[in-house]
């Protein structure tokens, strides 16, 4: 069964009995997943810039956009237009999708991977995930790959507290680890 008819028939369920909400609406739900890349000291090397677009949308299944310095940092060595990162959005079916293969599959690939630390969780209830490599993900393949680059994963939702959000993504199945 899919995430998203799971979510409907037995995850909403259980948190309305949980929290004891009146209102469907009221039960939290994510609203977005944000994939980021920062691209870091290699933003001046075009064809670096375009090998991290070209994997995260193998990743995401959507195309990515080339996110821009608003203002110039000269410690950094950042100018305003300079691209400094590359990042996708995904909604619906795409974010469930993702999701499910967040779960069961890139988590279990991860080397030495014990569980998320539920203080990754904010006070609203959204979860951020980093990796340090780009191969977890099952679109990487080791013998393409020039450079590895780190991948933050930020999934939101419309929980009001820290519990809501840490019931939800224990629901959908996310491997936590008891701190």
């Amino acid at each position: 069964m899919r995430l998203q008819e799971l979510y409907k028939k037995e995850i909403a369920p259980k948190m309305k009995e949980k929290f004891g909400y009146k209102n469907n609406l009221s039960i939290p739900k994510l609203s977005k997943v944000v994939i980021n890349v920062g691209v870091g000291r290699n933003a001046k090397d075009k064809n670096f810039v375009d090998k991290v677009a070209n994997g995260l949308a193998a990743i995401s299944g959507q195309r990515p956009v080339l996110v821009k310095a608003r203002k110039s940092i000269s410690a950094f060595k950042v100018r305003e237009g300079m691209i400094i990162g590359v990042m996708v959005t995904l909604r619906n079916k795409r974010m469930y999708d993702f999701i499910d293969k967040l779960v069961n599959i890139t988590f279990p690939r991860i080397r030495d991977f014990r569980g998320i630390s539920q203080k990754q969780i904010d006070q609203q209830g959204n979860l951020s995930v980093g990796f340090k490599e780009n191969l977890a993900f099952p679109e990487m393949k080791v013998d393409e790959i020039d450079n590895l680059y780190g991948i933050e994963v930020c999934l939101s939702t419309t929980a009001k507290t820290n519990e809501e959000g840490r019931v939800l993504f224990k629901l959908l199945g996310f491997p936590f680890v008891n701190d």
